[in-house]
């Protein structure tokens, strides 16, 4: 990943500290549904107010497209947040102006405030300098603590960065850590799952993976399509034809670059995709016409088992079956539980990501046992592509220009 500054080289006592969070959490009916992106950030807000830093935090939420939607205001975020911080969180209905300016300056060190929904105006998303000037304007320090936007060069993720030392925070530390130790300097051998319905969006990902690992394991609907490039008929199920051949160079590079593949040799076959359908269990070459694939079967589930046993590090991202609907979580829910097993026995290291994935992990009851979880989604695909995350990417380039190299 690269240096970058942390919070252990930043000097905050009696400092405005801009601190960019990802606060944009599930709600419905008003009411917060999920509050884990509040409490995963909260050790920051914690440790920069103890420090005696005056904290002035800033998020997104939902997609207002630059305009003043009531509905998705912070303010209710700003009430949770208070509450899992245990100390007052106070509100302006602003993030730029002289509201933010007077909030700010009546600020004591140690206290906490939370500026409106940044998306509110449409110099955030399209990172126009003088937005990016305006937020800047209200702080001496800026900390990124939100890896979750960092794919996303906006005013509060990367513009803003020219204009003020810039530190990551600890859950962008935390994440960066991990995804570093996952790809770019991993115990080998490594290996991937690699779940999903579609190639055709997940091209860039494989690519890059076999560059990356030593197993490949293939699965979800992503694994029809490779088994009808082979020559197997998948019935009914869901795959990509006009992909075939894509899949076909895919496994021939893999074998070029000493990239084990893994699909699997059995699966999980129903007529309806509907909560305990009636099902069957074959093999690969004995896919009915009438039929579809929605899990991979027990010894495909032996075969990746067995291989993670071999593994010192697992990057994983989409599930292996349609786990949503039971019974076709049997083959997520036991190559989890066995990943999870070989981490905490000190055997595996496991850095999994991407909403299904959590969803998924969460499902198997084991989603706190990996090394780690990252819920940021979209960042987490485009670092497993090997994209340049621009929020990520200012975090190290600004430095020098102002000073702090």
């Amino acid at each position: 990943m690269g240096e970058f500054r942390t919070l252990d080289s930043a000097d905050v006592r009696g400092k405005r500290v801009l601190l960019r969070a990802d606060l944009n959490v599930p709600m419905h009916d008003g009411a917060i549904t999920d509050t884990s992106r509040l409490e995963r950030v909260a050790p920051t807000i914690r440790e920069l107010a103890d420090k005696g830093a005056k904290v002035i935090v800033m998020s997104h939420f939902a997609r207002p497209k630059g305009q003043v939607v009531p509905e998705m205001s912070l303010a209710p975020v700003g009430k949770k947040l208070g509450e899992i911080l245990g100390k007052p969180v106070s509100f302006v209905n602003n993030c730029v102006g002289p509201d933010v300016t007077k909030a700010v300056d009546g600020l004591k060190d140690g206290e906490v405030l939370l500026l409106e929904n940044t998306r509110f105006h449409k110099g955030e998303e399209a990172n126009d300098k003088d937005f990016a000037k305006a937020l800047a304007a209200n702080g001496d320090l800026y900390v990124d603590d939100a890896f979750s936007a960092a794919h996303r060069a906006h005013a509060s993720t990367e513009g803003i960065a020219h204009f003020l030392p810039a530190f990551a925070g600890r859950l962008m530390e935390a994440e960066l850590g991990a995804l570093s130790a996952a790809l770019e300097h991993p115990e080998r051998p490594v290996g991937a799952i690699i779940g999903g319905s579609k190639i055709s969006t997940k091209l860039d990902l494989l690519g890059n993976m076999l560059n990356k690992v030593d197993v490949l394991i293939i699965g979800g609907a992503m694994a029809n399509t490779f088994l009808a490039a082979e020559g197997y008929n998948v019935g009914k199920s869901l795959q990509e034809p006009d992909m075939h051949q894509t899949a076909r160079d895919i496994m021939k590079k893999a074998k070029e670059k000493g990239c084990e593949i893994i699909l699997p040799v059995d699966v999980v076959v129903a007529r309806e995709f509907k909560p305990n359908a009636q099902y069957e269990v074959v093999a690969i070459d004995a896919v009915p016409d009438d039929m579809m694939i929605l899990d991979v079967g027990p010894r495909s589930v032996e075969n990746i088992i067995k291989a993670l046993g071999k593994l010192k590090t697992l990057v994983w991202n989409g599930p292996l079956g349609a786990f949503e609907v039971p019974p076709f979580d049997t083959a997520t829910v036991e190559v989890a539980r066995a990943a999870a097993r070989l981490t905490k026995e000190g055997k595996l290291i496991t850095v999994a990501g991407g909403g299904d994935t959590v969803s998924a992990l969460r499902h198997a009851g084991v989603a706190n046992d990996m090394t780690y979880l990252s819920t940021a989604g979209g960042a987490f695909l485009e670092w497993l592509e090997g994209k340049a995350l621009p929020g990520v990417t200012v975090l190290r380039e600004v430095g020098d220009s102002l000073g702090l190299g």
